[in-house]
């Protein structure tokens, strides 16, 4: 190798010293140093002081010792940022920690003083190697020339004797390898056998361990076959042997267990289980798991079979309920195909009324109910098994989850063998001590049941909707609520079901019985319009209406009937709801709700079947309107002369069809109301006060009274028309010629026929409607005495022209007789009436007498009697003064009046109840003398008031 030159001995580095004065701490910094550790202080570059390695803080004159409240930068890129000799440095971070509290005057003498030490060290390096240049030289070559011989080893790595020794132990190698490798292989397997061996020998328990399990589970001894499993489990395997032999005999053992386990949780599914047999059922598998909860799988299954058997009952109704439907399918398809045979035989035969010709109505019809009735007898049915489930499994279920969680069962009597076994032991026995076997609460096993119930619910909502309203007054309705009550019985007893389900009960009862109420206020009303349309006339017995006054048909005995059953009903219903309501506020809001749909319901049954009355009303003022054209002399048409008889021999008359009607809407005002709102209104007057049920009444009978009005209107006009014939009769068509009347020999016949027509009349609504009779006659009297007055002015010119003295006193005779027998239905009104007429006529004969005393040529004489002869004298001579008129009416009147009355007595004895046939009529005069002071000009009054025809009849009196 070339000959190495030594290089001469460095010069020792020494720091300036700066002479300048700028700042006092940088002299002392660099001429006062304080004792520190090795490695815990360096020069501060700037000459200002130490710098302590831990903290990174400078240290000056005025710093005694490194600082104590600082603390040590651990983080090591961080520090690199700090020290000035890293590739890391940040003069930044630099100045602000370490001179954070260094004034600009320090700072600038330090970069002054950092300059020219930086100066100095490079003119020194550059004096290094000028002085050393030849060492550097000699140095690099060395090193290149050592490089150059290990790359030449590198390239070529055997050497002269490399090869031959390398082949050489490759024989000693492959020779020694077939030689002993028989043997290592036999050492090997008899050290695994004699491992095997002694490992069989130390765990021989746990090989026959699943044996040994499998005996005693098929033996019933569960307890030892889990103090065995219990050993297998405490045994600590090496980590090398569990993956061999043992570790699939312990896996055997588990999958034994498990199946045990499993055996174990199917056990609790047998719905016949032993309360003994559960706790030791959950006593095992609580052993077995400790973290388990084979308490709330029990609960759990017995709710999910609970509810499988209110699926159960659905799906067997549903089966029942499509062979109910095949059925009733053949059974129409069985009456179509004999039907068609019954029509075959028939046309073949040619006999219309032959005897199996009469069998098809019995074959042919059904009851039209009898499906509906089937199917809601299955639905009924299915309600009563749905309640059964509840009934029996739901309170079972409850005190079992009230004996677990009250602590009663599954107390863990297992003494543990080993110390392994302790925790399982100690968390069993920490379960018992509590009271506590599940993880769950009591709270949530009544959610549980709660939400079964809400299930049963739901069924039994669906399935009631379902059941035909046309069979709501029969039992299957009523039945399915007995049910649900039972239900609520059963479940209130003590320990039988949770507080929560007893409501959630007990609400779905209240909401049945509401649906149901509302059902029998809905098929109600319904049947009541439906029994409205089958009108028929037949008048009930008395007794049948139990003695009341009104002829009455059997539609408003009908119409009772129908409201009585569905009232019935209801309030047979409410009664178990009111002693609910008194527990719970909701309950009795609920309660008030549906007594006041009962309250609405019933009123407006009341106001459907007035409506329907004014229906039938209408149609028969409109029938009698349409064939008044065709009406004979006697007010009766062809068509009810040749009409069959009524329905079942009832009223076939309008105008009896007509009083009819007025007589069930009379019964229904003043007696039906009365009776079935006193009788019911127990259901909703708790509810409601005194006052306003009386306006409900008040209500009522408004509405019969203002649609009485308006049937007793169109009765009274349509008897109008047959009074205004009988009018005519009297006035015009008996024969008599008022100008030239007979001498007054009584009440003529025409005007007992024309009181015949108001004795008909009598008759009818006395036998008909007799609280109506007074009010009848009243307006017909009224309407009798505004037609003669309408008749007068109708035929003034004409057949009324003229008035003698006879035919004056004959008629103010007739219209005194007809105001002594009618004087009960003599209103105010009608008074005034019969003054203007009399007052008309008194005026007439007045012109009459007058005219045939100026004109006697124009004048007939009349067949004389000795008035006669006295009146025509004094026509031939001086006029006759109106109070001579009426004296002589009077006269006749004194003279014929009382003898009529008993002549005609049999005629009008229906209006003897109210005249004393022994009594005499006042004087004549005093019904006259109103009209002497309104003798001026009477006609004027009436001549412009008084319209043609009956329309002044249509007026009610009260």
């Amino acid at each position: 190798m070339r000959e190495t030159r030594s290089a001469p001995a460095p010069q020792k580095f020494v720091t300036p010293k700066f002479e300048k004065k700028g700042s006092a701490v940088g002299r002392k910094g660099l001429t006062y140093l304080q004792s520190f550790p090795r490695g815990m202080e360096c020069v501060d570059p700037l000459g200002l002081g130490i710098i302590d390695n831990k903290t990174l803080r400078l240290i000056t004159e005025s710093s005694h010792s490194s600082p104590k409240t600082d603390k040590d930068i651990q983080d090591g890129n961080l520090r690199e940022k700090f020290l000035y000799f890293s590739e890391n440095f940040d003069a930044k971070m630099f100045l602000s920690r370490i001179h954070s509290n260094t004034s600009a005057a320090d700072l600038e003498a330090g970069a002054l003083a950092l300059k020219t030490d930086f100066k100095s060290r490079t003119e020194q390096r550059k004096q290094l190697v000028k002085d050393n240049f030849d060492c550097f030289v000699s140095c690099k070559t060395t090193i290149d020339d050592i490089e150059s011989k290990l790359r030449q080893i590198e390239d070529d790595p055997e050497g002269s004797g490399t090869s031959h020794l390398f082949n050489i132990i490759q024989e000693v190698s492959l020779q020694a390898n077939r030689a002993l490798k028989p043997l290592f292989e036999r050492q090997a397997q008899a050290e695994k056998i004699r491992t095997v061996q002694g490992m069989l020998q130390r765990f021989r328990t746990l090989f026959n361990l699943p044996s040994t399990i499998r005996g005693s589970i098929s033996k019933g001894e569960y307890d030892l076959a889990v103090r065995e499993y219990k050993k297998a489990k405490s045994i600590a395997l090496p980590s090398h042997i569990q993956v061999g032999i043992l570790k699939r005999v312990l896996e055997e053992v588990e999958k034994v267990m498990n199946d045990f386990k499993t055996m174990l949780f199917k056990s609790m599914e047998d719905p016949q289980i032993d309360l003994t047999n559960l706790e030791n059922t959950v006593r095992l598998l609580l052993d077995l798991e400790p973290e388990s909860d084979p308490v709330w799988h029990y609960l759990n299954i017995q709710n999910r079979r609970i509810r499988g058997l209110l699926e159960k009952c659905t799906l067997d109704h549903a089966a029942r309920m499509e062979n109910l439907h095949n059925e009733l399918r053949e059974r129409a398809l069985s009456d179509v195909r004999w039907r068609q045979i019954q029509e075959d035989m028939d046309e073949s035969s040619d006999i219309n009324n032959s005897p199996i010709g009469n069998t098809y109505p019995a074959v042919h019809s059904h009851p039209s109910n009898l499906p509906g009735e089937e199917v809601d007898g299955l639905r009924g049915r299915y309600i009563r098994r749905l309640t059964a489930v509840i009934i029996h499994y739901i309170p079972a279920f409850w005190k079992v989850a009230l004996s677990v969680f009250s602590g009663k069962f599954a107390k863990s009597s297992q003494v543990p063998t080993d110390s392994n076994s302790n925790s399982s032991a100690n968390k069993i026995e920490e379960k018992a001590g509590d009271g506590k076997y599940s993880s769950h609460s009591l709270d949530e096993v009544a959610a549980m049941i709660c939400s079964t119930i809400s299930l049963y619910g739901v069924k039994v909502t669906n399935i009631f909707h379902d059941l035909e309203e046309s069979n709501v007054l029969r039992s299957y309705m009523s039945e399915a609520i007995e049910d649900i009550s039972k239900a609520c019985t059963a479940l209130e007893l003590k320990e039988a079901a949770p507080p929560i389900a007893v409501a959630a009960i007990r609400t779905l009862q209240s909401e049945i019985i509401r649906i149901y109420v509302l059902r029998l206020c809905s098929w109600m009303r319904a049947s009541v319009e439906e029994v409205s349309k089958d009108v028929t006339w037949v008048i009930v017995s008395i007794l049948e209406r139990n003695k009341s006054p009104y002829g009455i048909s059997c539609l408003p005995l009908t119409f009772r009937s129908v409201v009585a059953s569905a009232m019935d009903q209801i309030n047979s219903m409410l009664w178990s709801l009111r002693n609910e309501a008194t527990k719970s506020e909701d309950m009795f809001m609920q309660l008030q709700e549906i007594q006041e749909s009962v309250r609405l319901a019933f009123l407006n049954c009341f106001l459907d079947f007035a409506g329907s009355l004014e229906r039938i009303g209408f149609e028969l003022g409109q029938h009698r309107t349409d064939e008044e054209g065709s009406q004979l002399p006697n007010g009766y048409t062809h068509e009810l002369e040749n009409a069959p008889s009524g329905l079942h021999g009832g009223v076939i008359d309008p105008h009896q069809q007509l009083l009819t009607v007025l007589s069930n809407i009379g019964y229904c005002k003043d007696e039906l109301s009365y009776e079935l709102y006193d009788k019911y209104r127990h259901i909703w007057q708790h509810s409601r006060g005194k006052e306003e049920g009386n306006s409900d009444v008040e209500d009522l009978v408004n509405s019969f009274s203002a649609l009485e009005g308006k049937v007793l209107e169109q009765y009274t006009f349509a008897k109008a028309n047959l009074i205004r014939s009988a009018a005519m009769n009297y006035l015009l068509h008996s024969g008599i010629q008022w100008g030239a009347a007979p001498a007054v020999k009584g009440v003529r016949d025409a005007a007992v026929e024309l009181l015949h027509t108001l004795v008909a009349v009598h008759a009818e609504v006395f036998a008909g409607a007799k609280p109506l009779l007074d009010k009848t006659l009243g307006i017909l009297v009224e309407g009798l005495i505004d037609t003669f007055i309408s008749i007068f002015h109708e035929n003034e010119a004409t057949d009324l022209s003229a008035i003698d003295t006879n035919g004056f006193c004959q008629l103010m005779l007739e219209l005194e007789y007809f105001e002594t027998i009618l004087n009960p239905y003599f209103t105010s009104d009608a008074r005034d009436s019969l003054k203007s007429l009399q007052g008309l006529l008194l005026e007439k004969a007045t012109e009459s007498v007058t005219d045939a005393v100026d004109n006697p040529g124009h004048s007939r004489r009349p067949t004389r009697g000795s008035e006669d002869a006295l009146a025509d004298d004094k026509q031939q001579g001086t006029t006759v003064s109106p109070d001579e008129l009426i004296s002589l009416a009077q006269q006749y009147s004194s003279e014929f009046l009382q003898s009529e009355l008993e002549r005609t007595r049999i005629n009008t004895a229906c209006f003897a109840e109210s005249i004393p046939l022994d009594s005499l009529p006042e004087p004549a005069k005093s019904a006259y003398s109103p009209f002497r002071n309104s003798m001026d000009s009477p006609s004027r009054k009436h001549r412009g008031t008084y319209n043609t025809g009956a329309s002044s009849f249509s007026r009610h009196r009260h």
